[in-house]
């Protein structure tokens, strides 16, 4: 085989590689941001928890995120916000407890997603998502960044961002 024909070879090889990887969803998963302390099952972000969901939108801005899912609860829907309205997104709500509905609708996209979610489900959708790997959320950690990249062997991610 000439060198020219190698290069060409090669070239392809490489194009289709990068295209497969470029087509690969990413899921960017967040807990709820800091809840305030009133307001019974359903509060609002507090001070911190609406910092940090500004905050996201900061990490998250040059994300392709084309789908953002959120739960039932205000917690989420708030912590979401900021980055649906910066990214003109309107927010799918699924039920917190309906992860097999969530990952069907995950499974159906052709982009990057914001999940935001709750410490007691993330662990469990992470798992149905191919990660063997085990994600514990304390209760009171909302700095959690899990990013998993979904293709043949889904990788995961565990990042942390400040407030």
């Amino acid at each position: 085989m000439t060198i020219t024909k190698r290069a060409v070879l090669i070239t392809a090889l490489l194009c289709s590689a990068s295209a497969a990887i470029e087509a690969s969803p990413i899921f960017f998963l967040v807990r709820h941001a800091e809840k305030s302390a009133i307001g019974g099952n359903d509060p609002e972000l507090s001070a911190a928890g609406q910092q940090r969901a500004a905050m996201l939108v900061r990490i998250l801005k040059d994300s392709d995120i084309t789908a953002i899912f959120t739960t039932e609860f205000k917690r989420t829907q708030e912590t979401a916000a900021p980055t649906a309205t910066a990214m003109q997104i309107t927010p799918t709500i699924v039920p917190a407890n309906d992860i097999s509905g969530l990952v069907e609708k995950l499974q159906s996209l052709k982009g990057n997603a914001l999940i935001v979610a709750h410490g007691n489900t993330i662990p469990d959708l992470v798992k149905v998502l191919g990660i063997a790997t085990p994600v514990n959320i304390p209760e009171n950690d909302y700095n959690e960044l899990i990013v998993i990249i979904l293709s043949d062997k889904p990788q995961l991610l565990r990042l942390h961002y400040p407030i």
